[in-house]
């Protein structure tokens, strides 16, 4: 009988590509990890892996295997979802991930219906870059998340994953006001009508220094492909992941970014000007394959779609 534990390792292997990277994200130390993997091969009757140097990879067997894994423990979800229904109240932890945007302006409210509805619920809210939240599900250590992707950007479709669109929001060019950009519009975050050509605003700052994300995020690729669609390669001066701090960069005279409407909302500044371009952020809530049905999961996503503010667009229907 294969054992679920070492199949778990086994698509983590398939995912991260070393047998050190497993051991990182599943805190396990590396030779725990290789023995767990002869186990497996010893169980199975023939390889599943080839060692060349200090890397392995799946033989076609292994690769085989995986797709068994996915398929076996998102039935495992599924039954531990049938579980968690038959229970009366929902009770312990559910782990969640959010970037800081979301943090701010959506899951505290969500939080606080969640907590009326479901007081024996203890939620657990982890910042997690989206980028990070594929691997942190499949691992245990997060239930569920809130994750984005880009127009320039667009998320992967991750084995053992689901997603449930949330909302959609616009993306705004921010400069400093005394330099607005060709065609800069200066209006509220909330605004409304067709936006000007992308390329042209973006084009505008091709020689101004940027402010994008720190490198590897989401929002960092965002920036950089969008500058390199319009014909140039941004000068980056700043990295900053928090929009706020991004914002007060770009009052400063630091230089210019793209954010999302909710790194924009509030108080408007003075000294910023917002340019709104036609290109759209979109999150989603993401769970472990077999896990839409859980109560916990449910309830959390649910509590979130009626947390979303109004003026951001929502999905039509469920993907």
């Amino acid at each position: 009988m294969l054992d679920v534990r070492r199949l778990r390792l086994l698509r983590e292997l398939a995912r991260r590509g070393t047998i050190a990277a497993v051991a990182e994200a599943l805190a396990f130390s590396p030779s725990a990890v290789s023995q767990q993997l002869s186990v497996l091969e010893r169980e199975a009757g023939l390889p599943l892996l080839e060692r060349t140097g200090r890397r392995v990879r799946l033989t076609p067997a292994g690769q085989n295997l995986v797709r068994h894994a996915d398929a076996v423990l998102e039935r495992l979800e599924e039954a531990a979802a049938d579980l968690a229904e038959a229970r009366s109240g929902l009770a312990g932890a559910l782990r969640i991930g959010a970037f800081p945007t979301a943090t701010r302006a959506i899951v505290p409210a969500a939080l606080a219906a969640l907590a009326r509805r479901h007081p024996g619920l203890e939620p657990m809210v982890s910042e997690t870059d989206p980028a990070a939240v594929a691997h942190a599900l499949r691992a245990g250590d997060l239930d569920v998340a809130l994750v984005h992707e880009y127009d320039f950007v667009p998320a992967p479709r991750e084995p053992g994953l689901a997603t449930q669109p949330l909302y959609r929001e616009p993306m705004y060019l921010a400069a400093p006001a005394q330099a607005p950009s060709a065609g800069a519009v200066r209006a509220p975050a909330s605004a409304s009508g067709p936006a000007p050509d992308q390329g042209a605003v973006l084009r505008a700052h091709a020689d101004d220094p940027w402010i994008t994300a720190t490198h590897g995020t989401l929002c960092h690729a965002m920036a950089v492909r969008a500058c390199q669609a319009a014909g140039f390669s941004p000068r980056i001066r700043h990295r900053v992941d928090e929009f706020p701090a991004v914002l007060a960069l770009v009052a400063a005279g630091q230089g210019v970014a793209v954010v999302p409407q909710l790194g924009v909302m509030g108080p408007a500044d003075p000294a910023v000007s917002l340019t709104r371009l036609p290109m759209e952020r979109r999150t989603k809530v993401a769970f472990r394959s077999g896990a839409a049905a859980h109560p916990a999961v449910a309830a959390f996503a649910a509590a979130l779609r009626a947390a979303v503010p109004p003026e951001l667009a929502t999905p039509d229907s469920p993907e």
